[in-house]
């Protein structure tokens, strides 16, 4: 049994799955989650979920910096570090890092593009500094279509079309990216630092209006398996080949059709986690420790289907009793849920795709239902525990 320290914005998914292999589990986490806090031996979190008090609005309460405090608190008491989303493993000891110990030239977004552009097809991207420059570049091809989109960067948030911007916008950490119109695909991959292996592909959601998701870009969930082409699985190992990453870890691309673009590298376990270990019967924190540490484990084929839906809150609401099967990152009861804010998460399978979205679609409708709107003002407290 070792002392795993697993570092990040929602830490609930790995955390719970390197506590199913058996070890003591410290967690430092945004969101504190009823769930998180039942596979956690040591919890410290930013948000404070407390009864008949706001959860506030993420985008004003994270605190990255905060987030790296908390773990070093607890560093020297760990064996290893697993850093996802909104941890840096260039924060931490080296000696003590599972998985990509260097991620800078994977995370920023135009560093990523110039590594791609001349082996894979990629969005034509520009580091742009105003939106006087950004203009000049949209007018000299007016029969493309370009994104905003910051510098680095997850989950597709702060994406927007160029012509939602305006002239007062900062541009200061953006890069502006051609539009590639069609699926939005990804492929979960694990690799060591001699070879690769897709182990699933996922067709993404992307600003689902009836998972209450906001913003056009963001990401809200995924359904597996989405296709068995090897030309999109071959892509992918030689995206993660390329950038020598090693361990579990994603590719976003676009599919026209005609061509699969790379928009995207996650240099961490994806967002597919809890849905790769429900249809393969895998754990996979254990594959991604044994891939980072040399060996690719045994992938299964697909047992039958499985969705992940990111639910929304569509009106402030105060949260009910969400403990029920298939919805994970639960809420404590009532908490005050913003609107625009995640509210849980589902994940449900199936043998056939059309159970498994069945079933993902009355998951989330249950969650809905135990979200009752809540009227008036409540006062944030937000504090660190």
């Amino acid at each position: 049994m070792d002392k795993i320290l697993v570092v990040g914005t929602n830490t609930r998914p790995v955390a719970c799955s390197a506590k199913k292999m058996g070890n003591t589990v410290y967690s430092v986490d945004y969101f504190c989650t009823s769930d998180l806090v039942r596979c956690s031996d040591y919890l410290r979190c930013i948000l404070s979920q407390l009864p008949y008090e706001t959860c506030g609005n993420y985008a004003e309460k994270y605190d990255p910096d905060l987030l790296h405090e908390y773990a070093y608190e607890v560093v020297d008491d760990v064996d290893h570090i697993l850093c996802s989303s909104g941890a840096l493993p260039e924060k931490f000891p080296e000696s003590k890092i599972i998985g990509n110990k260097k991620i800078g030239h994977v995370e920023d977004k135009y560093n990523l593009y110039k590594s791609l552009k001349n082996r894979f097809n990629v969005p034509e991207t520009f580091l742009i500094s105003s939106h006087q420059e950004a203009s000049q570049i949209v007018e000299n091809n007016p029969d493309k279509k370009y994104l905003i989109k910051p510098i680095i960067g997850a989950g597709g948030k702060d994406i927007r079309r160029f012509e939602e911007t305006t002239e007062n916008s900062d541009f200061s950490r953006f890069i502006l990216q051609e539009v590639i119109e069609g699926k939005s695909i990804s492929a979960s991959v694990l690799s060591t630092k001699d070879e690769a292996e897709t182990i699933l592909t996922n067709k993404q959601l992307i600003g689902n209006g009836k998972l209450g998701q906001p913003d056009e870009f963001a990401y809200c969930g995924n359904i597996v398996p989405h296709t068995e082409d090897n030309r999109i699985k071959k892509l992918a190992e030689d995206v993660i080949m390329e950038l020598d990453l090693v361990g579990s870890n994603g590719v976003d691309m676009i599919d026209t059709g005609d061509e699969v673009y790379i928009i995207e590298a996650n240099p961490r376990f994806q967002g597919t986690l809890e849905c790769a270990e429900e249809v393969l019967g895998i754990n996979m924190f254990d594959a991604h420790f044994k891939a980072s540490n040399g060996t690719i484990i045994d992938i299964p084929e697909p047992n039958g289907f499985a969705v992940k839906m990111v639910v929304f809150a569509k009106r402030r609401s105060i949260a009910g009793d969400l403990n029920f099967k298939g919805v994970y990152d639960i809420p404590e009861k009532n908490v005050i849920i913003e609107k625009d804010e995640p509210a849980a998460t589902v994940v449900r399978s199936g043998r056939t795709l059309e159970e498994a979205m069945y079933n993902g679609k009355l998951g989330v409708k249950k969650v809905y239902e135990n979200l009752a709107p809540y009227p008036g003002k409540i006062l944030a407290r937000n504090i660190g525990i």
